[in-house]
């Protein structure tokens, strides 16, 4: 049957600027012609957008349609949407389907001496779906379709609130994250200003490894010896370390402020952050650049695991 639902706009998606997480809950309620109904959407984290729907009986013919709206609002997340609905509408009754009530208890009965398990409960066993049947009375095409419009408009309702939510607890998150930027740009200054990174420093710390390589093979080629003091320098120099680390500030920095769904993004250079320190942390062997590679490496935890709030 043709439904003049489908006709009607779809709303349009949230602001690109916001910055949103992937949590968040709302609900919308509302009546007409001697229906009520409410929707209930749910949110959490999820690598892309999986949106699980639950509808009453006889509804299913909306389900494209909230697929439809709800990928318009959102780009990822776990979404969980319930739509519940009564009926004072005359004709209206409550039925049980006797068919699968028989094959659920007969399944039960065959488990029940096998797990250790609650024994079933009658509320339990009725809110199996499928169990209770709502039987409508008949609707003309005109009134079904007015009240699908209605439903989809608290649909738009629901999710437009979602968006909000997300959107303010985004905002937050995009606090803590440029706070924790903040920390990284400093530890990178700290690193990079260390006494340790001095042409004296690392000039000592040459000829002390030199020394030991000597004392293990007094009788080294020069020109072996040569080589190893080039691979000491080389492993000392975190310049490269420090310069990404500032690239990758600044890129994600540029992110947080162009918001939008940037989540997936901005987890790429968590990875990148977490794969710089811990080369940085490999080359250092000093105990104040040390503790300064440690330092990097909680900041960038905690960076990354915000981010995996984000959408």
């Amino acid at each position: 049957m043709a439904l003049r639902a489908v006709t009607h706009p779809l709303p349009g998606p949230k602001a690109p600027m916001t910055l949103c997480s992937m949590t968040g809950f709302a609900r919308a309620d509302g009546m007409t012609a001697g229906y009520r109904w409410a929707w209930e959407i749910r949110s959490v984290n999820g690598k892309g957008l999986d949106l699980r729907l639950r509808l009453p009986p006889g509804f299913d013919r909306l389900d494209p349609l909230v697929r439809e709206r709800c990928a318009k609002y959102l780009t990822r997340g776990n979404i969980q949407s319930t739509l519940t609905l009564t009926s004072d509408a005359p004709g209206s009754r409550v039925t049980i389907n006797e068919e699968v009530l028989g094959e659920i208890l007969t399944a039960m009965k065959r488990v029940s001496g096998k797990i250790d398990a609650q024994p079933p409960t009658l509320d339990g066993i009725l809110a199996i779906r499928g169990v209770v049947e709502t039987t409508e009375g008949e609707i003309d095409e005109e009134t079904r379709a007015a009240l699908d419009v209605e439903i989809l408009k608290s649909l738009d309702v629901a999710l437009t609130d979602l968006v909000g939510m997300r959107a303010r607890e985004g905002d937050a998150i995009g606090t803590v994250l440029g706070a924790r930027l903040s920390e990284i740009a400093r530890l990178a200054r700290a690193a990079e200003g260390s006494p340790a990174r001095a042409p004296e420093a690392i000039r000592t710390r040459l000829a002390e490894q030199i020394a030991v390589l000597l004392d293990a093979s007094p009788a080294l080629d020069p020109d072996r010896l040569h080589q190893e003091a080039v691979l000491l320098a080389t492993r000392a120099d975190i310049r490269e370390e420090i310069d990404r680390l500032d690239a990758h500030v600044a890129a994600a920095t540029e992110l947080l402020t162009e918001g939008g769904p940037v989540g997936r993004r901005l987890d790429f250079l968590a990875q990148e952050f977490s794969r710089e320190t811990n080369t940085l942390c490999a080359k250092v062997n000093d105990r104040p650049l040390t503790a300064i590679g440690l330092e990097l490496k909680a900041v960038v935890d905690q960076l990354r695991e915000q981010i995996q709030n984000l959408e």
